[in-house]
């Protein structure tokens, strides 16, 4: 399948924001990579803070389905694995939209930036869900389900920092080390 002119142009300016930074990326360094004119370019995106937006709704947009199909998984250890792992797959299979969404969202206009929270709360939303089930089912133990799902959240983004595709890990199998860690914790219960 061709990529469009407007997905050519998404994809080379994620591979730069992540690269050189959002701030530090012109638009003649996108349509140096795309190989357009910034009039081209313009003619699809009105602004560089638009493309910036574009990209982070497609991240935001793509955990959510993947949380999403996590809840439908009715077991709550099995569904907050699912979860685990299909952020995780994301992250890596979009490795450069992840990366520019996670990085860039205080590059947004307030408007812009609270469309994408919002996002970013329903991805949240979708995990404390699953946290709530498995207390409620007697699975998990009693715990801030707010203050787990942001520990959840931050061993997976933190990945962002260390994280290379193509290394020795895939995310998946850290993810599942990162489930392991958090359902069993370091205790050794036969010291």
């Amino acid at each position: 399948m061709i990529a469009t002119t407007r997905t050519r142009i998404l994809e080379e300016a994620a591979k730069l924001f992540t690269e050189k930074g959002y701030e530090t990326t012109s638009v003649q360094d996108i349509a140096q990579a795309t190989g357009l004119s910034k009039a081209a370019l313009y003619h699809h995106f009105r602004s560089k803070e638009e493309v910036l937006y574009e990209i982070s709704l497609q991240a935001l947009e793509g955990l959510i389905r993947e949380g999403e199909k996590a809840l439908s998984e009715p077991h709550p250890s099995l569904a907050l694995l699912r979860f685990m792992e299909g952020h995780a797959r994301f992250f890596e299979e979009n490795h450069a939209f992840f990366v520019t969404m996670l990085q860039g969202i205080k590059s947004l206009s307030p408007e812009k930036r609270e469309k994408t929270v919002a996002l970013r709360d329903r991805h949240e939303a979708n995990l404390r869900t699953i946290l709530r089930r498995g207390i409620e089912a007697g699975v998990f133990r009693p715990v801030d389900v707010a203050l787990a799902g942001r520990a959840v959240l931050s061993m997976l983004n933190w990945m962002i920092r260390w994280f290379r595709p193509g290394g020795p890990l895939r995310a998946e199998e850290v993810a599942r080390m990162y489930f392991d860690l958090i359902l069993r914790g370091l205790e050794n219960e036969n010291p």
